[in-house]
């Protein structure tokens, strides 16, 4: 089987793209699995940008196949200088927990939603190193949900925002859906997992 070393320390985030990889013939490992720690500054413009930087140092130092991942989220009526953009953990030069996370973003909803909801939308941005060092990179996006003022029982973590979006189509946290759920609505990351096969 191969392998592909995901440049994240987010355990959550890392076994996002695991079962399905899994399926390539590809394990996923993270960088807890093969006990490295990356010191990058993610000051790129955009989630590709960030996302190279973080498979570039990640390939670097173990010269296997890596991946770095991004993501951008904008949310509907949020003034531009409270968008989260690339900052959705980071606010005023913090990085927030998941609790932290969670009643920041409600807060947000309070103030500019309506009915206690706003629409949403996340841009992701990914690259992948094979082993000799050709890059590729990849973005897409999702905005068939929105945000909730109220929160779900349920805590993803690493994903807290996962507690108060909803599916548009199915009125559910993303904590509750289920496969079934996601067979219903069509939504998969195939396309994904087929892009990190092919470029690996």
């Amino acid at each position: 089987m191969k392998q592909i070393i995901f440049a994240t320390s987010n355990e959550s985030k890392s076994k996002r793209f695991s079962r399905g990889l899994k399926e390539h013939g590809i394990e996923v490992l993270s960088l807890k699995d093969i006990d490295i720690k990356l010191d990058v500054e993610e000051n790129g413009s955009t989630a590709i940008e960030n996302a190279l930087i973080k498979a570039r140092e990640c390939y670097r130092l173990t010269k296997k196949p890596c991946m770095g991942m991004d993501d951008t989220l904008y949310m509907e009526g949020v003034p531009e200088e409270k968008q989260p953009g690339l900052f959705v953990r980071r606010v005023n030069g913090k990085s927030l927990t998941d609790e932290e996370a969670l009643d920041y973003y409600t807060n947000l909803v309070k103030e500019y939603g309506k009915d206690g909801k706003i629409n949403c939308k996340w841009i992701y941005g990914l690259a992948v190193i094979n082993e000799k060092g050709e890059e590729a990179t990849y973005s897409w996006s999702k905005d068939n949900f929105y945000m909730v003022s109220s929160k779900s029982d349920k805590i993803n973590p690493g994903y807290p925002l996962n507690s108060i979006s909803k599916y548009k189509k199915l009125d559910k946290y993303f904590t509750d859906v289920t496969d079934e759920d996601m067979k219903l609505i069509k939504v998969n990351e195939d396309d994904v997992l087929d892009f990190i096969a092919t470029h690996i």
